[in-house]
């Protein structure tokens, strides 16, 4: 049986959970969906022993502190993430925009062969396990828009701006607004 290592971390967007298996980081979710057994929604999560335990997860959260505090553009940890062919491409896609760009949903779904799929695109990023490392915060509307984000628009226009990276879209003010 896999035993997947979980745990929680303080953030500027957050409380974040984390999970990782022998193979490396498997979820990176935001709090707002409860508790760490509720990402075991995965095919290959289930009949997994979950474990709180930390240990496995310092370097992540390491890198994750680094990153917020802006010293940090590229994460090294080793993944492990599980899902259908096509939101492996996408995810794989995700991981090839660098820190501070973006990337509309039509460039990525012409990038894994699939010009017309940019709304298939948007599914993939809804259900990327590992959110800011596999960076669906970097995708945006063709228009340069903000759209849907598991964290919340206000996060996603949080990590933009510490990337400094340019977006459009007015709404609520954000945690970046004085």
């Amino acid at each position: 049986m896999e035993t997947i290592r979980w745990t929680r971390m303080e953030s500027p967007v957050g409380e974040l959970v984390l999970a990782a298996s022998e193979r490396g980081l498997a979820a990176l979710e935001f709090e707002r969906r409860k508790s760490a057994p509720a990402i075991a929604d995965g095919s290959w999560f289930r009949g997994a022993e979950w474990k709180e335990d930390a240990a496995p997860l310092q370097e992540t959260m390491r890198q994750l502190r680094e990153y917020f505090a802006g010293t940090r553009r590229e994460f090294t940890v080793p993944l492990d993430l599980h899902g259908p062919e096509f939101h492996m491409k996408c995810w794989r896609a995700l991981l090839g925009i660098p820190y501070g760009e973006t990337r509309s949903y039509a460039e990525i779904a012409r990038k894994v062969g699939s010009p017309e799929g940019f709304r298939a695109v948007g599914q993939a990023n809804h259900h990327n396990p590992v959110a800011i490392i596999v960076p669906c915060h970097r995708v945006l509307n063709s228009n340069g828009g903000l759209s849907g984000y598991g964290g919340g628009l206000e996060t996603k226009r949080f990590l933009l701006k510490l990337e400094g990276a340019r977006c459009e879209g007015g709404g609520a003010p954000t945690l970046f607004d004085e």
